[in-house]
């Protein structure tokens, strides 16, 4: 028989923020798959507990995922950590989970821990529904792209942010959102966690007076607000593109926005406006 694959939430900062059942888990697997072994060790040495680990990371899980299903089908119990928060999100653990459920390996979740969701429930923003982005690409042209992907969003859009971009990327969504209401969350359940809430451009005054920016940011940016994409298409060009100059969106965004809206060359809605 088969053993359990366990994926196991874990703090995100906090390492009271862990549920009773995961240490229960952690206390009771044969081996515990770690994505940085000196991250899960603290843990572990925090609650007592000993287990053999084995290092599972982004670089190495095609190669190690596997292996662990070997062990798995041996009959062995595993627990996947991830440095901080929940496996699978933003961090290792799809792999292995993907090859358990195809060998017919039982998957059990052990919830707790989730940046993104705390963040979201603090935020100030609409909870009800909400599109992912996990982290951005770090390629110019893939990275506007996917802004261009999220700015029809109706949905709240969350994306996980680095401190060295952080400045950047709040002048690219003025740029690209207008002035939403948008909240950043840093240093999650740790002695400097923050919130910066309020308009776009209240939160670039705020980090304008942040010299060293430092620590782990979660981006949430409300939806745009139309019933739905089309009615602005009812609305007269001059009306179309006041719409967006209230947004505070510049005139060659403004005019890429109602093409894209009216499915037209920008071109042809470029010389309207000359």
């Amino acid at each position: 028989m088969s053993g359990i694959l366990y994926l196991v939430a874990t703090p995100i900062g906090n390492l009271e923020d862990i549920t009773l059942r995961a240490i229960n888990i952690l206390k009771e697997v044969d081996l515990i798959a770690a994505e940085d072994n000196r991250q899960t060790l603290k843990l572990l040495n925090h609650l007592e507990i000993s287990k053999p680990l084995v290092t599972y990371h982004r670089h190495n899980e095609d190669s190690v995922a596997p292996k662990l299903i070997e062990k798995l089908l041996e009959g062995k119990n595993i627990a996947v950590c991830t440095d901080a928060g929940t496996p699978g999100i933003s961090d290792p653990g799809e792999t292995v989970t993907k090859l358990a459920i195809e060998e017919g390996i039982k998957v059990i979740p052990i919830p707790g821990a989730c940046a993104f969701v705390n963040a979201l429930i603090a935020s100030g923003l609409d909870t009800n529904e909400f599109s992912f982005y996990a982290f951005l690409p770090l390629n110019n042209k893939l990275r506007r792209a996917k802004f261009e992907e999220m700015v029809n969003d109706q949905k709240t859009v969350i994306f996980y942010e680095a401190p060295h971009r952080i400045k950047e990327t709040l002048a690219e969504m003025l740029k690209t959102f207008g002035d939403r209401k948008c909240a950043i969350a840093k240093e999650l359940t740790k002695i400097h966690e923050s919130f910066y809430r309020g308009k776009i451009s209240d939160v670039i005054k705020t980090f304008e007076d942040i010299k060293d920016v430092k620590g782990e940011f979660v981006v949430l940016v409300e939806g745009i607000k139309i019933e739905k994409e089309n009615e602005l298409n009812k609305l007269s060009l001059e009306e179309h593109y006041n719409f967006y100059k209230n947004e505070g969106l510049e005139k060659k965004e403004i005019i890429k926005r109602i093409a894209k809206d009216r499915g037209v060359n920008k071109n042809e809605i470029y010389q309207h406006f000359v």
